[in-house]
């Protein structure tokens, strides 16, 4: 229930504050107001790579596996941090990006992706994907979404 405090056994993880927002929340915009700033630091597959070390497990774990199925499968994305999260662009506009579990404190990850992708199906189609785990599987449907989102 939003407004709680977590307590032992709760899945409340973030009390909401006034503005209606999250410790985690705010603190993703304050990243992403510093990456605007400082456009040079927040390019790159230093910061990235940088970020995804930072992460705990299992979350550094996918999050490295997925960069290198990015720059393996779509090398013309430049990776960048988007929000404080890996991202990978492609002419300044992000077209994909990986939120761990952790970010928010959520049950899972999230391979998401902005309305730059051309994932486009009709009048209605999935632009975020939950992840658990990357067994060859979720890795195959990973490389044919990253092919799709940018027109391969």
């Amino acid at each position: 229930m939003p407004g709680k405090k977590k307590t032992k056994g709760s899945r409340e993880t973030s009390r909401k504050t006034a503005g209606g927002f999250t410790a985690e929340e705010r603190a993703a915009m304050k990243e992403r107001a510093r990456e605007r700033k400082a456009p040079d630091k927040a390019e790159g597959e230093g910061a990235v790579l940088a970020k995804i070390a930072e992460m705990p497990e299992p979350d550094r774990t996918m999050a490295t596996r997925l960069h290198a199925i990015i720059r393996a499968h779509a090398p013309d994305l430049s990776p960048r941090l988007w929000y404080g999260m890996p991202a990978y662009a492609r002419g300044g506009k992000v077209i994909c990006f990986f939120q761990g579990a952790s970010k928010f404190q959520t049950r899972y990850a999230t391979l998401g992706f902005t309305d730059a992708a051309r994932l486009d199906e009709g009048a209605m189609w999935p632009v975020a994907f939950a992840l658990r785990g990357m067994s060859e599987a979720e890795e195959a449907r990973i490389i044919a979404l990253i092919r799709k989102a940018v027109g391969l």
